[in-house]
């Protein structure tokens, strides 16, 4: 069994070692432990501070690429390594690395393909008062859409089953959290959590410049990932919002008309049909959607098949890490 840690970086050449420091190296159930650094185009010395410490595998964006991008390079690359379970952690020491035993534990149990960390967050001094409403209503949100039911959905501290990690795709840029959840609950996986401690804050977030800009960028990575898993659902619901508010103004003409002053309420009548005519459209898009998405289903199927046979290739030959990016 093996556990690769890895670590998404920019410009951690401070907070690095103490993150470092408190990683496992021996863990009951697991043969080996390895611990991969992704440095996402830091303008510091973060790849040679993790070279320095003995980091087994550092990998380099040779610009910022965006942290959900630097996680996908780093769950290929774990793969790649051989890993049966890959932990992601945070460069800023946000997460106790005592904990890894904790999170990895339903996964060696064969209870579990995604286990995330639950920071508590309810209880946990190190959120504000803002940052705990917003952190809850994501988590609802994010629960709403995957199907998963986990109290904190945005939480970075993740294992990793190695058969889950071939079926995730991660597109997003910006980050891997909500979208990695939406893809695991509609691809019926396992998705469980369990409550880990918080080391106090190093420095401010570099993932977003400020709340509303989060906040704006979470919502369209949701929007994105349920339109795609679930678009006859998500084109019904906007379908059915329009040929509501079309009805109303064509039955208020409807109403007028038959009292004798239709002539002078026509405008409601061309309103409720224009409504009623995108209604419509909006329900054709969603059955072209669906079919789009059925086949999307089968290229992915086929892409697993095809990472499973390139990783049995590599194990056979030697395992080849990809070079910068």
């Amino acid at each position: 069994m093996k556990l690769i840690i890895q670590i998404p970086c920019l410009d951690e050449e401070q907070t690095l070692p103490a993150t470092l420091a408190e990683l496992p190296r021996h863990i009951a159930g697991v043969d080996s432990i390895e611990i991969l650094v992704i440095d996402d185009g830091s303008s510091d010395k973060t790849a040679e501070v993790a070279r320095e410490l003995g980091v087994h595998h550092v990998l380099r964006h040779t610009r910022n690429q965006g942290l959900g991008r630097a996680f996908r390079t780093g769950l290929d690359a774990a793969l790649k390594l051989g890993a049966d379970i890959i932990v992601n952690t945070d460069g800023d020491g946000q997460y106790c690395g005592d904990d890894i035993p904790r999170l990895i534990a339903p996964i060696l149990a064969g209870e579990a393909d995604i286990v995330v960390g639950d920071r508590q967050t309810a209880s946990n001094t190190e959120f504000g008062f803002t940052k705990k409403c917003l952190q809850w209503l994501g988590s609802y949100v994010v629960r709403s859409l995957s199907g998963t039911d986990l109290p904190d959905a945005v939480s970075g501290f993740r294992a990793i089953s190695r058969k889950s990690a071939i079926r995730l795709n991660i597109l997003s840029k910006f980050s891997y959290t909500v979208e990695m959840l939406i893809q695991a609950g509609n691809k019926q996986m396992h998705v469980v959590s369990v409550p880990v401690r918080t080391n106090p804050k190093t420095r401010e977030s570099r993932l977003f410049a400020s709340i509303p800009q989060f906040v704006s960028r979470q919502l369209v990575s949701m929007l994105r990932m349920y339109a795609m898993y679930r678009p006859m659902r998500f084109f019904l619901y906007l379908g059915l919002v329009l040929s509501v508010a079309g009805a109303i103004p064509i039955f208020r003409f409807l109403i007028s008309y038959f009292s004798g002053a239709g002539a002078g309420n026509i405008q409601s009548l061309i309103l409720g049909g224009v409504l009623m005519t995108m209604g419509f459209m909006v329900f054709i898009t969603g059955l072209l959607s669906d079919l789009i998405s059925q086949n999307r289903q089968l290229t992915e199927i086929a892409l697993e098949k095809i990472r499973e046979m390139e990783l049995d290739q590599q194990a056979v030959s030697g395992v080849v890490l990809p070079g910068p990016e």
